[in-house]
């Protein structure tokens, strides 16, 4: 994993990843023992045609780019890690786990995410394990870590540091499960038919 700061690439324009980018980048074993396809510094804008990888890959990288949203992603069940540090990823899409649903990894550091409720679609991700969102400023909300965890139940390590089970306590003490917070959320975008509409003035 690459650990330069997001600012030390200066600035970058917004590139394409190209079926031709996607055949031409070096493709490894890592030290880890994952496939991986080496991305990184090629100034893509957006995450697009990997459906051209034919899920041959465990691993991705595609730090040090200039991505500012998690999405467009095919259905890839092979990969298991996602390294996207040091890009401009401020959204995360939804229904990721229709297109990734085995990740097991992702990198996030350095990026721009900013509000606790845009790592609300990386619950849906049921195999993650390790999320990292070190230099994004929603790490340094007070409750961002307890939410986290409460959100994606299965991590183990958040920020490289391992998840402990007095946090996971806290967690569920605090927010509920992850099964309760979704059924608030649902509550809370019912719609009533005459909701919000002002009251028929008297006669």
């Amino acid at each position: 994993m690459d650990a330069r700061p997001a600012g030390a690439l200066g600035p970058r324009l917004a590139g394409r990843l190209t079926a031709e980018l996607v055949s031409r980048s070096p493709q490894y074993m890592s030290c880890i023992k994952l496939y991986e396809i080496d991305l990184r510094g090629n100034k893509i804008g957006a995450i697009e045609n990997l459906g051209v990888t034919e899920n041959q890959f465990d691993s991705i990288d595609l730090s040090d780019n200039a991505i500012v949203r998690l999405e467009g992603f095919p259905r890839l069940p092979r990969l298991r890690m996602l390294l996207l540090s040091n890009n401009r990823i401020a959204k995360v899409s939804r229904n990721l786990e229709g297109a990734i649903k085995n990740l097991e990894v992702l990198v996030l550091t350095n990026n721009k995410i900013n509000e606790l409720k845009d790592i609300d679609p990386l619950s849906t991700l049921p195999k993650l394990y390790s999320l990292s969102l070190v230099g994004n400023p929603v790490a340094l909300k007070k409750e961002y870590r307890l939410y986290t965890i409460s959100r994606c139940p299965h991590l183990k390590h958040l920020d490289f540091k391992k998840v402990k089970q007095k946090e996971r306590e806290q967690a569920l003490k605090i927010y509920g499960t992850l099964e309760q917070q979704q059924a608030a959320a649902a509550a809370d975008n019912t719609f009533e038919p005459g909701e919000g509409l002002p009251e028929p003035a008297a006669a």
